[in-house]
């Protein structure tokens, strides 16, 4: 890596999704200058493609706490409460300054915006923009508007190599290029690593960037286990394996058959039930896939799934689609605070990059989305507080590894056999000695916990165990090459 030009900023941010566009926001109208760096042109990150909405109590028999209520039965036994509530108060604001940012919910013919149900929800809570194309909606909103501030400076197409730490605190980054960027605070918005495992619904570079970023720089990573499978991601359809299915179509009705036609799953349960049951039942069948029935959902309500479902000879409204599951979100991150302030000082992490306790054992449909703006906003506020950098940072040593290290086909298939749905201690002890660090990470944390608590399941250890509530699994950075035992910790 050659030596490229040096900047400053007083806030960068790394990842152009929800979470990292949203913060840029924050921060440049507190005055703020603001560094966005983003390894794919703006408006072409992994939220592009999210098909849920953001969850906050809107309608006026709805409240915060019946969403901390959702929000804490998804969770089973581990949510962080001070971060479940955080959410779920700050939640409706959020949606409303989105709305100031010109982000436009769909509403009905009197203007009121149309709130959908999703799966663990008790009230009709989930807004969306144009159905279920909310994230490119998102994303195009706050990316064209980011573009127009002067105080923001944006490098597409850029990449962090490494983070830039001096004397105990991280300054910056320094980017593929060579490109150094001082920086009094630095927020991790690089998205989560749903792409570590060989079936996924995310893009290819959905490899937890972030997480590797921040582990080599010394941060924690904290509930690494938790890894949510989605259970409706089309399959057997070359060019759209992997393709979700959003769940608000099953909000609208859509029903879950096994290859009797028969209905085995209530199919608005929490994800994580709705995952096993379609993995077991595909299972006990010994076949790849179960059948998602839309035939009684009116389609035009979701109109870029089912353009794809027709462009690849699939007609929702007449055929039923074959679905199994698929990798889709990882709870598990960068162990972080309320502020997304890390182990690291002026290193922060938002969205999907981060772990805040919020989801605990089990993400609620739609709270990823909220997550990204309500924390991005506090990230951004509390960055804003850094102190000021030192006259003149030096760069510390080089790791002796690459900070970012790309998945191999051998890796994926591990993960997905050891760390799939199921799993079990002779499995995720192989994963002790995978090539990859996250991998060797997430054995680690999934070995720690011996019981089965929301999506993580081992099939050696059936059983939650009381005594593990609340309890959060942090593993540490590496010390010569090797991941120590995970450790456990309680969060207020």
């Amino acid at each position: 890596m050659s030596e490229g030009p040096e900047t400053t900023t007083d806030v960068l941010i790394v990842g152009a999704g929800a979470a990292g566009l949203y913060a840029a926001h924050c921060a440049a109208r507190a005055g703020a200058q603001v560094t966005v760096v983003s390894a794919t042109p703006l408006a072409e990150t992994a939220s592009y493609w999210a098909q849920g909405g953001v969850a906050a109590a809107l309608a006026v028999d709805d409240s915060p706490a019946a969403h901390l209520a959702d929000t804490r039965r998804a969770g089973r036994g581990l949510m962080r409460e001070s971060a479940g509530v955080t959410l779920c108060q700050e939640a409706p604001d959020a949606v409303r300054d989105l709305e100031s940012l010109g982000v436009r919910f769909d509403g009905d013919r009197q203007g009121r915006r149309v709130l959908g149900l999703e799966g663990g929800h008790t009230h009709r809570r989930v807004v969306h923009a144009g159905g279920s194309a909310t994230g490119r909606r998102l994303v195009r909103q706050l990316a064209g508007r980011l573009v127009q501030v002067p105080q923001v400076t944006v490098y597409e197409q850029t990449r962090a190599a490494a983070v830039w730490t001096s004397e105990g605190r991280c300054v910056g980054v320094v980017t593929e290029d060579g490109r150094r960027i001082r920086s009094r605070a630095t927020i991790l918005a690089c998205g989560g690593s749903a792409a570590l495992w060989s079936r996924t619904t995310n893009p290819p570079g959905s490899i937890g960037i972030g997480l590797q970023l921040a582990f080599a720089a010394g941060a924690d990573l904290a509930d690494l286990e938790f890894v949510q499978f989605h259970p409706t991601a089309v399959t057997g359809v070359p060019g759209r394996e992997g393709f979700l299915v959003t769940e608000a179509i099953r909000g609208e009705g859509a029903v879950l058959l096994n290859g009797r036609g028969e209905r085995f799953v209530e199919e608005l349960s929490p994800r994580d039930e709705v995952a096993l049951a379609v993995w077991r039942t595909m299972r006990e069948d010994d076949a790849s896939h179960v059948l998602l029935d839309m035939r009684a959902v009116d389609v035009a309500g979701f109109p870029n799934v089912v353009g794809a479902l027709r462009e690849s000879g699939l007609d929702p409204a007449t055929t039923p689609i074959p679905v199994a599951p698929a990798c889709h979100y990882t709870m598990g991150g960068v162990a972080c605070d309320l502020d997304g302030a890390t182990s690291v000082p002026q290193l922060f992490v938002i969205g999907e990059t981060s772990c805040t306790g919020l989801h605990g054992a089990n993400r609620l449909a739609s709270n990823s989305l909220a997550e990204c703006v309500v924390f991005g906003g506090r990230a951004a506020r509390a960055a804003l507080d850094a102190p000021p950098l030192p006259p003149s940072p030096r760069i510390e040593p080089a790791p002796r590894a690459p900070a970012i290290v790309t998945p191999s086909a051998a890796t994926r298939a591990a993960l997905w056999d050891h760390a799939g749905i199921e799993r079990d201690a002779a499995g995720l002890r192989t994963l002790l000695d995978d090539e990859h660090p996250l991998a060797r990470a997430i054995g680690a944390a999934a070995l720690g916990r011996e019981e089965s608590r929301g999506a993580h399941r081992r099939t050696d250890f059936p059983r939650t165990d009381a005594a593990l509530d609340g309890v959060h699994t942090v593993v540490s950075p590496a010390v010569a090459g090797d991941v120590p035992p995970a450790r456990r910790e309680r969060w207020t």
